[in-house]
């Protein structure tokens, strides 16, 4: 009999990656959407082979019956309490209750277990969830991959190609960035939902470059080095971070606000993985840093 996975958060774009990842392995893959959902988003999910069940997070019930049979339980939710801490748990504990034997929760980011509290306020709540989750008899497994690569595409600070300006931050010039593709993170993740023995924790990059790699890149990309820019001390960006956010009150209530960016390549800079996973699941391939930039 086939593995049966539940995949929440299956008509985002790296919910649905997962999910078509898993199908590709011969799983038996089910998407639990919402009251509500879009109908095209769900029939996209039904026409790739994927088992649709609708079922509203408040009702327990529904929750469990979705949970039925199912041997592992991946969540690629996002959103702020609500979701993230409020429907994970109504999930967990529907899987509980269902019998669910493993779960792994929306925790696709950089290693916040080596960030203390307040430095991320989206990896704060997931602190928030794996506290409650870690109370619960059941099998736990996060996927840390970093940042996704597709940020780099975006002229951000660290890589402005507007501007041609490569952003550092003292005494982090060749200091290594975690970077993942969506499509390798998926790839990875599917991996580990079909896998019985996976650990707690999974640490994976697609490929990792420093400020002083982004330049000798620059270079074999755009025909020209981009500049080094030092930013000040990252006590002094914290600072900054602090301002900006008390001058902006409605953000607490957006998912990505100017202020919660800023934590996010603060975060790059903070953490990053000691060892990697990468290599215990043979037969996938990485996107490079070339790539990501191209």
């Amino acid at each position: 009999m086939k593995n049966i996975i539940l995949v929440a958060g299956a008509t985002g774009s790296l919910g649905g990656k997962i999910c078509r990842e898993l199908h590709h392995r011969g799983a038996r893959v089910r998407a639990v959407i919402r009251p509500g959902t879009k109908p095209e988003k769900a029939q996209a999910l039904e026409e790739s082979g994927i088992e649709t069940v609708v079922a509203d997070f408040r009702n327990p019930g529904q929750l469990e019956a979705a949970c039925s049979g199912v041997s592992c339980v991946v969540s690629a939710l996002a959103g702020l309490q609500d979701t993230i801490v409020e429907a994970q748990v109504q999930l967990l504990d529907a899987a509980l209750k269902a019998g669910v034997p493993r779960f792994i929760p929306s925790d696709f980011c950089t290693d916040y277990t080596r960030l203390p509290e307040g430095c991320n306020r989206n990896f704060d709540l997931r602190k928030t969830f794996t506290a409650l989750a870690e109370k619960r008899p059941i099998r736990l497994t996060s996927v840390f991959n970093g940042a996704f690569s597709y940020v780099l595409r975006f002229g951000i600070p660290l890589l402005n190609t507007k501007e041609q300006q490569i952003a550092y931050y003292e005494g982090k010039t060749d200091w290594k960035i975690d970077f993942t593709s969506l499509e390798d993170t998926a790839a990875f993740t599917a991996e580990a939902a079909l896998d019985n023995a996976a650990p707690r924790y999974l640490r994976i990059a697609g490929f990792r470059v420093s400020p002083q790699d982004l330049v000798t890149l620059s270079k074999e990309v755009f025909g020209t080095s981009f500049r080094m820019q030092n930013q000040g001390s990252m006590e002094q960006f914290m600072e900054m971070i602090r301002k900006v956010r008390e001058s902006h009150p409605a953000g607490e209530h957006e998912l990505y606000p100017a202020w919660q960016q800023m934590q996010y390549l603060y975060s790059m800079f903070a953490a990053h993985h000691r060892e990697l996973d990468n290599d215990r699941y043979p037969g996938l391939t990485w996107q490079t840093a070339e790539e990501a930039i191209r």
